[in-house]
């Protein structure tokens, strides 16, 4: 039994869709969210920020008694995951790795795509990762830069007008190209999963990234026997920018109301 909590990071909202498999998979665990509202999103910064954000992030969530790390962000994933691993004596997982496995997977085709934050689609980090895997697959990564805002901003529903222009023009090269699966390489993109979906059809797997991340994590922790036991686990949730606009906006991505107290941070003093 180990009743140590997970801690989970994004650059804002989109990690909340991993925290929400997290707990249902896991539903024993102390889990703590850390978003970084105030500096969001990531997806257009250099590598050199990247990696001091996502330094602070976990220097942060590093203050509570973790015994894992979970990056639910696409793009900390794809550019920081290496240094981050070698700097911390604790597991860290991030998305890249599990999206990989379950695309080579999926692929009917070995046409895969990858849509994501155009930090993670110039690491080239998912085309290594397949590659690795199966150097036969071909991989079609575009950054859709207008995804995050929009998701952050509750622009995700079928139907709105914007959302379907936006995601029509995106998803053009992945239709022409006839991929069968497509990475959600961004935890936002879930939301945009209908949308997503409608455009590409039914013959195309969608994988989403926070899943398949939270599974790999559940997987390690049954197989290392460090699962806390007892009374279902409490949740806490901190944010760099407003406490209140995160817990109106957080219910879409958690399935529901906030189920934990939301505090502000200042990210800078870590």
């Amino acid at each position: 039994m180990d009743k140590r909590a997970i801690g989970v990071f994004d650059s804002g909202l989109g990690g909340l869709t991993a925290l929400r498999e997290l707990r249902r998979l896991l539903p024993g665990e102390e889990l703590v969210y850390f978003g970084d509202t105030g500096r969001v999103p990531y997806g257009g910064r250099g590598k050199d920020t990247i990696l001091r954000y996502a330094r602070q992030d976990v220097a942060f969530l590093r203050t509570f008694d973790l015994k894992a790390v979970v990056i639910a962000c696409g793009t900390v994933s794809a550019n920081a995951l290496t240094e981050l691993r070698a700097e911390n004596d604790l597991p860290i997982f991030g998305v890249v790795e599990p999206a990989a496995r379950a695309a080579v997977a999926a692929t009917r085709k070995g046409k895969v795509g990858l849509i994501a934050t155009a930090a993670s689609v110039r690491s080239g980090a998912y085309e290594k990762a397949i590659a690795a895997l199966d150097p036969g697959v071909e991989v079609r990564s575009d950054a859709c830069p207008l995804f995050v805002p929009l998701v952050e901003n509750g622009r995700h529903r079928p139907g709105d007008p914007v959302v379907e222009l936006v995601a029509r023009e995106y998803l053009a090269p992945m239709q022409e190209a006839g991929v069968d699966t497509l990475v959600l390489g961004c935890t936002h993109y879930p939301l945009l999963r209908e949308v997503i979906g409608g455009i590409m059809g039914p013959g195309v797997t969608l994988i989403d990234t926070g899943a398949v991340c939270a599974a790999e994590t559940a997987r390690f922790l049954v197989g290392k026997g460090l699962l806390a036991e007892g009374q279902a686990g409490s949740r806490r949730y901190f944010v760099s920018d407003s406490a209140s606009d995160f817990a109106a906006l957080a219910a879409p991505f958690l399935g529901g109301e906030v189920d934990g107290p939301v505090e502000r941070v200042d990210i800078e003093k870590y």
